[in-house]
């Protein structure tokens, strides 16, 4: 049996005379005040307990020194007071990050779950929607806990029973400029609940140098750049496929170079060729000579995607039964296709018969080469499905500066954006938003924010410099992009080492050197 709340009742009411009104009066019970008293106080220490269990230090720094000036006086306290700070500075000098792990970030946890966010709950839960005034009572989400990092807080919250997260991610405008936060960002902590995060500053928002190249060899996540909370961002490229989108101007090849940039030790090892897609002619043809293999002309790109179909091949048919991933070695290197504009190729091909031939050769790529070895890596300006209709096979994804707001979703999946992917926010300014992008990974539904380092063209000369002696990359005149009739037989990934074998002697030898120790 359903409760029948107060007033369900009134529209069976009769009145046999018109003129007298019909007047409700609620119950009254009559507490006595010693229950009033004890309830009350039973929730005083049961907040003070709360308090002095989420909030050791704040709850301290005031305590101790009023103790010590009720029973000792005044002098003694402002000694302790002293003592505390300058323990406090030599601490924060001599370590720095613990001091603000163990104290600082406590404190200001303490004073922003007060200050901010105690004191507006209310008002802005009932404003945006989250919560709900019925008949003189409040119900609102509960706050459970507040954490600061040196860039954000983080809100953990208790949503009411019967409340979706796309409640909330709807939502987010509002509780941003409710608390006084540039943006939010949510994320689920487990059943019922979630973590909003506010951002209190950017650390994004001057452009990174150049990643330093490493000494070690690994084809493992590579460094190109940082996270929003300060730390490295490192991308995965070996058994994925990456694809990066972004308006004109919005640091693709920020993205581009600095994986190249990342990989250039391994490459010299041997265990890692990159092959390259230039159709604009402008973006990777700086470094040309970086690559085991360059091709610029669409039917040449054509060809170039042929081969890495065949090399998939030929190397699935060898692992098939033995093994179920690929394993980076001088005989069998990862290859990365590298595409600069893969729209113009798929979508702004004149020529249907290359067009078909090149998005058969990048969806079948996209679908078996990882397992193999082989992954791609493609950057384009429009994310639209006519222009890509493959995007959905890129397990990765990065939206960079977008023109509309449907563009997130169309790039990082459905919800992107109203989980706090503003990628069509980001600004057109070089200097505060080249680069600058949200990436969605196939392991998890929730975009992070980052920015690729810029590698400038002294950079890209210096990398050529170095490395492109040692990687055995060729001219674009040299690479066999030419089709002919007989150019069917399968191609082996011995044949492609032989054929991109460098000139110079000391090359090989080391190459060798490598596979003997590996």
């Amino acid at each position: 049996m359903l409760r029948k709340l107060p007033g369900d009742e009134a529209r069976n009411l009769v009145s046999t005379t018109p003129d007298t009104a019909v007047v409700f009066r609620p119950a009254v019970v009559r507490t006595p005040a010693l229950v009033t008293i004890v309830i009350w106080l039973s929730r005083l220490v049961a907040g003070l307990v709360r308090l002095v269990w989420r909030h050791p230090i704040a709850v301290t720094v005031p305590v101790v020194p009023g103790v010590i000036w009720t029973l000792y006086g005044w002098r003694l306290a402002l000694v302790l007071v002293g003592l505390i700070a300058l323990v406090g500075l030599s601490w924060a000098s001599l370590h720095r990050v613990s001091f603000l792990r163990l104290v600082a970030w406590r404190l200001l946890a303490f004073w922003r779950r007060i200050w901010i966010y105690r004191r507006h709950w209310q008002p802005v839960m009932i404003v945006s929607g989250l919560g709900r005034h019925l008949r003189g009572r409040d119900y609102l989400p509960r706050l459970v806990r507040v954490e600061c990092d040196g860039w954000a807080d983080r809100v953990t919250v208790k949503m009411l029973n019967g409340q979706a997260v796309k409640d909330w991610a709807d939502r987010t405008d509002q509780l941003a400029h409710g608390f006084a936060s540039r943006s939010c960002r949510i994320s689920i902590a487990r059943a019922g609940r979630l973590v909003l995060t506010f951002p209190r500053r950017d650390p994004l928002a001057v452009p990174l140098p150049a990643v330093p190249i490493r000494d070690v060899v690994s084809v493992g996540p590579v460094e190109i750049g940082a996270r929003e909370d300060g730390t490295p961002y490192r991308l995965k490229v070996h058994g994925t496929h990456v694809l990066i989108a972004g308006a004109t101007g919005a640091g693709k090849g920020s993205f581009l170079w600095s994986t190249i940039r990342g990989l250039l030790p391994a490459m010299r090892a041997g265990l890692v060729e990159l092959w390259a897609l230039d159709p604009k002619l402008m973006e990777l043809s700086f470094g040309r000579d970086l690559f085991t293999w360059y091709a610029a002309d669409p039917e040449q790109c054509a060809d170039l995607l042929d081969q890495a179909v065949k090399v998939m091949q030929e190397r699935a048919g060898r692992f098939a039964g033995q093994q179920r991933s690929h394993i980076p070695t001088v005989a069998d290197p990862f290859v990365l296709v590298l595409v600069d504009e893969v729209a113009f190729l798929t979508a702004y091909q004149s020529d249907r018969t290359l067009k078909q031939r090149i998005t058969a050769a990048l969806a079948t790529l996209t679908t078996q080469g990882r397992a193999v070895g082989v992954g791609v890596m493609a950057a384009l300006q429009d994310p639209r499905k006519e222009v890509m209709n493959i995007r959905n096979l890129f397990p990765d994804k990065i939206a960079l500066r977008l023109d509309e707001s449907e563009q997130v979703d169309m790039v990082l999946g459905d919800g992107a954006r109203d989980r706090g992917a503003l990628a069509d926010y980001i600004s057109p300014v070089p200097a505060l938003g080249a680069g600058v992008g949200y990436v969605r990974l196939e392991t998890s539904p929730d975009p992070v924010r980052v920015r690729a380092a810029y590698v400038s063209d002294d950079d890209i000369r210096a990398m050529v410099a170095e490395y492109a002696t040692h990687t055995g990359a060729m001219p674009a005149e040299s690479v066999p992009v030419q089709r002919s009739a007989s150019d069917s037989a399968p191609v082996t990934g011995s044949d492609l080492a032989a054929a991109s074998a460098p000139v110079v002697g000391a090359a090989p030898i080391a190459r060798e050197e490598v596979q003997a120790n590996g």
